[in-house]
């Protein structure tokens, strides 16, 4: 095996074991993909101001996260279909996250069910809600998440319809995937993938087969998917969830300040500045643009994280300087996963953790609860003069 130094090492070798239905899956946007470009390109306008003759001998990564204790400021977002990039992928994902002491979070469109992760892990985890027309379903999955130990519960805000994702029409995924032709000769390429599929039970969508009304099997799934996202979610709707769920209440979805306060007005206890990983709105801004408006808008009513574009502990800092107040990683984690099961995402924790310490080391701070804007280069850090800077670059390379 190659040396790993980095996430896209770890995206390299996913690449040659994921199928390709499931890597597109992954590693794709809307439409044109501008805004998940953006989301990664973006974090590189930001500029660090190395300091000199500061002691730096003792550092502090750990921070909270809606009271819990971390290692880092960074936890891995709710990813759907994360038991397709590997064989039992949730529970290897919510050990690691355990192992290195920071927070997991199960999609609602997890392959392994929220009673079988907490079965196979100790730590508390997050659960991620879909609000659904279903209201029913949408109660029994909180009172399940309860019984299961999750501490929190990260509402989703941004798919109430799904946006158009080129890649996986192409490759025909749908809920459930649809065995082509195409993908099955592309199986043929993929043993070890196919092995690990083969030698276990969790194939399906577990928080959801047997457990919503009508939906006994696959076959049936495809059906209700396509009804139960629910475009007439309304901030009292927010309001319903966070009267059945007293534990910690997450709000995933933030993009503009005018949401921002509303969202920090619902007695939620942290927000997500996310706009999918780019997979909704093509032409929305990247998260890392908009971050600032946001915490302003918030005035620390509550706690704001980022998502999107992650893939260093470079950018995770990036992120900390700008006002969040911790992170989440996708992609990033996703990769290791593929490529590697369980080590690879304890390998890609490790790598984000590795680049945060040292970057915080050359850039002068010894906490990383203390970092602030006084990290970057420019005093100046408003997105007009980014843009300038990025404008002048096209014209340059053009």
């Amino acid at each position: 095996m190659p040396k790993v130094t980095c996430i896209e090492d770890l995206r390299i070798l996913a690449s040659r074991r994921m199928p390709r239905m499931f890597y597109d899956y992954v590693d794709s946007g809307s439409w044109t993909e501008s805004t998940y470009r953006a989301n990664a390109s973006d974090f590189e306008l930001l500029k660090f101001k190395q300091r000199v003759a500061v002691n730096i001998e003792s550092r502090r990564l750990e921070s909270a996260m809606v009271g819990r204790p971390v290692s880092i400021p960074v936890g891995l977002a709710p990813t759907g279909l994360t038991g397709m990039v590997h064989a039992d992928g949730e529970i290897l994902a919510a050990r690691a996250a355990e192992a290195a002491n920071i927070p997991f979070t199960l999609s609602t469109m997890s392959i392994c069910s929220m009673e079988d992760v907490a079965r196979h892990t100790k730590a508390p985890f997050w659960f991620q809600l879909y609000f659904m027309r279903d209201r029913a379903f949408v109660q029994q999955l909180i009172e399940r998440a309860e019984a299961a130990g999750c501490s929190a519960v990260m509402l989703t805000l941004d798919l109430q319809i799904a946006g158009q994702r080129h890649k996986d029409i192409r490759n025909g995924l749908s809920t459930p995937p649809k065995p082509t032709l195409m993908n099955l000769l592309n199986l043929m390429t993929k043993p070890s993938w196919c092995k690990d599929m083969l030698g276990t039970p969790r194939r399906s969508f577990g928080n959801i087969i047997g457990h919503a009304k009508g939906v006994s099997d696959m076959s049936s799934l495809s059906s209700w998917s396509a009804e139960q996202f629910d475009p007439r979610l309304s901030w009292s709707d927010i309001e319903w969830v966070r009267k059945l769920w007293k534990g910690k209440l997450i709000l995933k979805g933030i993009l503009c300040p005018e949401d921002a306060s509303a969202a920090s007005q619902t007695g939620a206890d942290a927000i997500v500045v996310s706009n999918h990983g780019g997979r909704q709105l093509d032409g929305a801004p990247s998260t890392i643009r908009v971050l600032s408006s946001v915490v302003e808008a918030v005035q620390q009513r509550t706690e704001v994280w980022l998502d999107g574009g992650i893939s260093s502990g470079q950018d995770v800092l990036k992120a900390i300087g700008l006002g969040a107040d911790a992170t989440l990683i996708g992609r990033s984690f996703l990769w290791g996963l593929g490529a590697l099961g369980q080590q690879g995402v304890a390998m890609a924790i490790d790598l984000i953790q590795r680049e945060l310490d040292k970057t915080m080391a050359f850039c002068g701070y010894t906490d990383v609860r203390e970092v602030d804007a006084g990290i970057f280069y420019r005093d100046d850090l408003l997105w007009t003069s980014l843009d300038e800077a990025r404008s002048r670059t096209l014209r340059l390379t053009a």
